[in-house]
């Protein structure tokens, strides 16, 4: 028999991964699944979604064996009893989705089902075998459908005492020209609200532009379309102040970003920086905004960390 494997799930807003990872971070051929979710699905549908992403990734096992199963979900959602809220899904309120998971692994005997924020487990892998590794205060963070993030500090993750810490996305841009924008959370102002790939599609579409998606968007940016343009200043100087002020609050020296928004347009982390870079605290300053080391396989990767690397865990 081979060397144990952990099924790592990744659950957001628009779709759930699986997949089956090794010990050494890599993930197995053959074994990634997805399917989507969607604010629009029932609470079946999502489950659905779930049981098809999950039973594609356990057809690839093979001789492998399952040491356990890592999830690194959307949240907000609650460690101990397993359940999850995520704020784009609103069909699941304090759903048991980690004993639906326990449910579909019954069948490969008893293995620990691990829960944690999605944005945890992407920093756990940043700070594993990504663009983090060795940082003393990391935040790995994705931009994508939502903002989410996590923290590795001083050799471990930080899930704080409700498993949520690290919502990036709910930090406050501090610009008044977006102060008044709400946010699912229920604030205003919030670097998820203004930042996200869907906001600034939807922010860019009230100007004019004729475009649906991310992938047109930044098609149109690489043409010098004006206002694509803006469009995508305004999301990376978003970023660029919230992680700012995440920065003089924990003293960060790595902040390692991935998700398919970020990635919008080359330039997009720079544009980032310049809004960063106005800040004066040496401390500050010294902090790297950088590109994930792990390219889109980054939160199946911490899913799966959070089995195999469950010594860093916080």
């Amino acid at each position: 028999m081979n060397d144990g494997v952990a099924l790592a799930i990744d659950f957001g807003g628009t779709k759930v991964e699986a997949a089956l990872v090794d010990p050494a971070g890599a993930v197995l051929p053959g074994s990634r699944h997805r399917a989507a979710t969607g604010a629009a699905s029932g609470s079946v549908q999502v489950e659905d979604a779930v049981a098809t992403a999950v039973r594609g990734a356990l057809a690839a096992l093979g001789d492998h064996r399952i040491l356990g199963a890592g999830i690194g979900a959307a949240g907000p959602l609650s460690p101990a009893p397993g359940t999850v809220s995520p704020l784009n899904l609103p069909a699941w309120r304090d759903y048991p989705l980690r004993d639906l998971v326990a449910s579909l692994l019954s069948a490969t005997g008893e293995v620990p089902v691990v829960l944690r924020m999605d944005g945890e487990a992407i920093a756990l892998a940043e700070y594993w075998i990504g663009a983090g590794r060795g940082a003393a205060c990391l935040l790995g963070m994705v931009v994508s459908t939502g903002i989410g993030g996590g923290l590795v500090i001083g050799g471990r993750t930080v899930p704080g005492p409700t498993g949520n810490a690290g919502h990036v996305g709910h930090v406050a841009v501090g610009d008044p020209e977006v102060a008044d924008v709400r946010c699912a959370c229920g604030g205003t102002g919030c670097v998820e609200a203004v930042a996200s790939g869907p906001r600034t599609v939807a922010w860019a579409r009230e100007q004019g532009w004729p475009g649906t998606t991310g992938e047109e968007l930044g098609t149109a940016y690489a043409a010098g379309e004006p206002i694509a343009v803006a469009a995508v200043r305004r999301s990376a100087h978003a970023l660029g102040n919230a992680l700012a002020s995440a920065t003089a609050l924990l003293d960060l020296d790595v902040i390692a970003i991935g998700g398919g928004f970020a990635s919008v347009a080359p330039d997009y982390l720079e544009l980032a920086r310049e809004a960063f870079a106005g800040r004066e605290f040496p401390f500050v300053q010294k902090a790297r905004i950088v590109r994930s080391g792990l390219s889109g396989e980054g939160p199946l990767i911490g899913a799966g960390a959070l089995v195999h690397r469950a010594d860093l865990l916080g």
